[in-house]
């Protein structure tokens, strides 16, 4: 006895059924029989399988909460042709798999999903018997993003600079008009929440909120004022570049470990180095008569210089100074030269 198998068009619908669920976000089981979970501006697929009965002639519906002509489709016609009553918030944006009609497939596909489309969805066979409906529950997660613009009561911040030193610098942030209320926070451009706020001021007016929210910052970087709205999935954003000048004390403080100045220092201490070198080899030079230095009293002295030559390669330099002496009787007289050592 041979095993059991589906015919292929029961395949065909079978594979079909459980990609969708697997590539929506399907949740079997609640209430509703169906939940598909998808983001805001994603399309979404609902799912409606009727066993392998082809519905190329045949009439289905889809109604949301109850009400909202969502799809409407009756041999071959449909509410992208011909057919008519589709609400105004599905129009050019559902679809059907027309190749899929001959296998019981009536799913329906929603193009860029919003926030008011989530709800309830059901699928009608009206000329059925018994009459059948299928219901599937469309949830849409909204993002937060900025919706400046689009919504009311979704503003954009302003920042100001207040007032700065070189060491600090005032920052304000201003949400005005905002609803529902908003949380405002500073971040740095690490994503840090900036902990020193130092004024925060909310009014209401009208159900609208104002805010400003003031801190005080001290070392340069780009900040920037946050805005979130979760209610309406609202987040908006604000920068703006800070720079606190660096204290010169500090830059003294932290000259011997710059680089190029111990460069410098290096250098210096050559020099220094150098100078008592050549300075020792002098006096040795002195000391061990190479070099010999005679002088005569005397004004107006003129050195005069001669070379004895003990060797080729260490001669003997003399240095001779010779000076006038005026004796007791004004007559000036020549001492008489001193000879050589």
């Amino acid at each position: 006895m041979s095993g059991f198998k589906l015919p292929p068009t029961a395949l065909e619908s079978l594979f079909l059924g459980l990609c969708l669920l697997m590539s929506v976000g399907m949740i079997p089981g609640n209430d509703n029989g169906v939940k598909v979970v998808v983001e805001e501006d994603s399309d979404a697929v609902l799912p409606c399988l009727i066993n392998t009965e082809d519905l190329t002639g045949k009439t289905f519906h889809w109604k949301k909460d109850g009400q909202k002509e969502v799809f409407f489709y009756e041999a071959r016609s449909h509410s992208n042709n011909r057919l008519t009553g589709q609400d105004e918030q599905f129009i050019d944006r559902v679809s059907h798999f027309q190749d899929q009609l001959m296998n019981g497939n009536a799913s329906i596909k929603i193009q860029n999903t919003k926030k008011a489309d989530s709800g309830i969805y059901s699928c009608i066979f009206p000329h059925l018997q018994p009459r059948q409906t299928f219901k599937i529950e469309l949830v849409v997660e909204q993002l937060l993003r900025d919706r400046s613009g689009e919504i009311p009561g979704a503003p954009k911040p302003i920042i100001t600079i207040l007032d700065a030193t070189k060491d600090w610098a005032l920052l304000q942030c201003v949400v005005r008009g905002a609803s529902p209320k908003p949380k405002v926070e500073w971040q740095d451009s690490s994503g840090n929440v900036w902990e020193t706020a130092e004024d925060h001021q909310v009014s209401e007016r009208r159900g609208s909120f104002y805010v400003t929210l003031n801190t005080n910052v001290t070392r340069t970087d780009r900040y920037r004022c946050n805005v979130t709205q979760e209610e309406i999935s609202h987040q908006t954003k604000a920068e703006t570049f800070v720079f606190i000048n660096v204290n010169p004390s500090s830059v003294s403080g932290k000259l011997c470990e710059d680089p190029s100045s111990k460069v410098v220092i290096g250098w210096l201490f050559g020099i220094v180095i150098g100078a008592v070198v050549l300075a020792a080899v002098q006096f040795g030079l002195v000391a061990s008569k190479r070099i010999t230095v005679t002088c005569n009293r005397g004004a107006a002295p003129e050195p005069t210089t001669t070379s004895n030559d003990l060797t080729k390669d260490t001669p003997l330099l003399q240095v001779g100074v010779t000076v006038d002496h005026q004796h007791q009787n004004g007559s000036s007289k020549a001492p008489p030269e001193t000879p050589p050592l």
